[in-house]
């Protein structure tokens, strides 16, 4: 998928989600983008110089952020346009995935680099709505056959 002149979503948690995200950021800093995510400490500083919206939290099976962060997702994605919505989870992922391919948008999720042998819940969500799906170990084809394996970029 050619991200060339596209706007970018980055919607993802903070914590690993956003360290996994900020990592391939070759990928994405030429682009016009903006982040989704949460606001903690580590997101403030990470993203100092970013534009960004603070999401709902806790995520964890918290069916009220959830809902919330739908409505979050409308109004963003109605706002701000993007091309394309990049995520590598959590949570958030999920409200973007289901609305962005609603709207028409491209998606891209990236599988965590430490679920080797069983997917995560935001992966195996998201894989139903991504237009391109990546893993980075050959043994997460067996969960998500038709994603695409890019080895080690985290």
């Amino acid at each position: 998928m050619n991200l060339k002149n596209k706007k970018i979503c980055l919607a993802c948690s903070s914590g690993g989600h956003l360290a996994h995200l900020w990592t391939v950021k070759d990928a994405w800093k030429e682009n016009e983008r903006f982040w989704v995510t949460f606001e903690k400490a580590d997101a403030k500083s990470i993203l100092k110089d970013e534009k960004k919206y603070w999401c709902h939290y806790p995520t964890n099976r918290n069916f009220k952020n959830l809902f919330l962060n739908f409505i979050l997702a409308f109004k963003i994605i109605k706002k701000e346009k993007p091309d394309i919505i990049i995520s590598s989870g959590a949570a958030i992922s999920i409200p973007f995935f289901i609305l962005g391919k609603l709207m028409r948008k491209k998606t891209i999720y990236i599988e965590v680099y430490d679920r080797i042998d069983k997917g995560t819940i935001s992966g195996k969500i998201c894989y139903n709505f991504a237009d391109l799906f990546i893993v980075q170990w050959e043994e997460q084809l067996k969960i998500y056959p038709k994603a695409i394996n890019l080895g080690k970029i985290f």
